[in-house]
């Protein structure tokens, strides 16, 4: 599979110059992004909604602290309202990374694997266990995009990507969301402990496919 994890790698070391520069020159910081939402909130639940589609949206082409919004969300607008911005916008980004992708992305695999064996195996290896990858990609910031867009450039039925990035994101949100609305300055705990829980979880799911994949043949259909 070294072909694929080069490219993903590739990916997300692109994405993580976008969350690094853009850190540099003090845009969307975590303390900038809860100054935006403390003024929204004196608007409406609406506004805050509003601004979380839109970060995690922009999440695609800028990473930004995806788990961080969310909580925030439904801390400044409840959980409901913040559980659907938070989901709205995770969709928005993950059906984006999937057109792109498949309409842009074999310009970046031509670059990056030259052999045209390989890059069969690539798109073999991503079909045998892209699903499980997008199950799985909230294990860290990042690669939720990358395994999106990996999804397009390999091809996965559109239906296939959407299910499996809609079963992990619908209840990811919520649960942020929830904890967030649960939280107080005074009380964190309960954001702070599904932070920990959350990534936890999908790490141990990660490392078990990373392992169970090195024993498996590839299908390049």
């Amino acid at each position: 599979m070294s072909s694929l994890f080069k490219l993903m790698v590739i990916m997300a070391l692109f994405f993580a110059s976008t969350f690094i520069a853009v850190n540099a020159m003090g845009w969307l910081t975590v303390d900038q992004i809860q100054l935006w939402f403390e003024q929204a909130q004196s608007l409406s639940a609406l506004t805050v909604a509003i601004i979380v589609v839109s970060l995690l949206f922009l999440d695609l082409f800028i990473a930004v602290p995806t788990l961080s919004i969310m909580i925030l969300g439904g801390y400044f607008a409840g959980a409901y309202v913040g559980a659907l911005a938070a989901f709205t916008g995770t969709l928005l980004a993950g059906v984006a990374g999937y057109v792109l992708s498949a309409k842009f992305g074999d310009r970046l695999v031509n670059v990056v694997v030259k052999d045209e064996k390989q890059r069969a195996e690539l798109r073999g290896h991503f079909r045998q266990y892209g699903v499980l990858m997008i199950l799985l990609s909230r294990a860290m910031p990042i690669l939720p995009e990358v395994t999106a867009c990996m999804s397009g450039i390999s091809r996965m039925k559109f239906t296939t990507f959407l299910l499996a990035w809609c079963t992990v994101n619908l209840p990811y949100t919520f649960i942020a969301a929830y904890a967030g609305s649960i939280s107080s300055l005074e009380n964190p705990k309960p954001a702070i402990l599904t932070a920990i829980a959350l990534s936890v979880f999908f790490w141990i799911g990660w490392g078990l496919l990373r392992r169970f994949s090195l024993k498996r043949p590839v299908r390049a259909d």
